[in-house]
């Protein structure tokens, strides 16, 4: 499998720490298509955060299972994976934390038009957008430069929200190279 993009403390300029016995985390993400050509981009409005649907790997859960469950989630669509694109890391030496990331390219079958948020995407102003795949790249570029901390610990949140943006700036970089 394809590594698109290895993600750490030097893309920010920080000096990179080794990592020791990290908390690992699995996740699923990538870019949700509708028949317009559009794809779906998960705002956070109250922190200026723009990056692609998707999250963590439910124990008993495959890469792709999750993909869908997070779409379903994050887009209100019911989705059907057409391409499996590769897979990102992101080493946190601060955090003393690595994600892996499976990536899919996802096409909606079914708009349910009902996004199901957690109490704290809810309370970060989470909305979602469908924008033409360029304007895509370009929010979520754009945004790192005035992002906000979220409430539950500003320095941290920011620390990892630069990580999740740079992260799918190159998988949204990856896909319009590729298709």
């Amino acid at each position: 499998m394809h590594c698109i993009k290895l993600v750490t403390d030097k893309d920010f300029g920080l000096k990179e720490l080794k990592l020791k016995n990290p908390k690992i985390r699995y996740a699923s993400r990538g870019i949700v298509l509708r028949d317009d050509g559009k794809i779906a981009v998960f705002n956070k409005i109250n922190m200026n955060e723009y990056k692609l649907p998707g999250g963590g790997i439910d124990a008993g859960e495959t890469p792709e299972e999750a993909f869908l469950r997070e779409c379903l989630e994050e887009t209100g669509c019911e989705v059907e994976i057409i391409k499996k694109s590769g897979y990102t890391e992101e080493r946190k030496s601060r955090s003393n934390f690595k994600q892996i990331s499976y990536v899919f390219v996802g096409k909606v079958k079914k708009d349910l038009g009902q996004l199901n948020l957690t109490e704290k995407e809810k309370a970060e102003g989470a909305k979602l957008i469908w924008a033409e795949p360029e304007k895509a790249l370009d929010l979520v570029e754009n945004c790192v430069y005035n992002l906000n901390g979220s409430n539950y610990d500003i320095e941290e949140s920011l620390y990892s929200t630069n990580f999740v943006v740079v992260r799918d700036k190159y998988i949204l970089k990856y896909y319009l190279n590729n298709n």
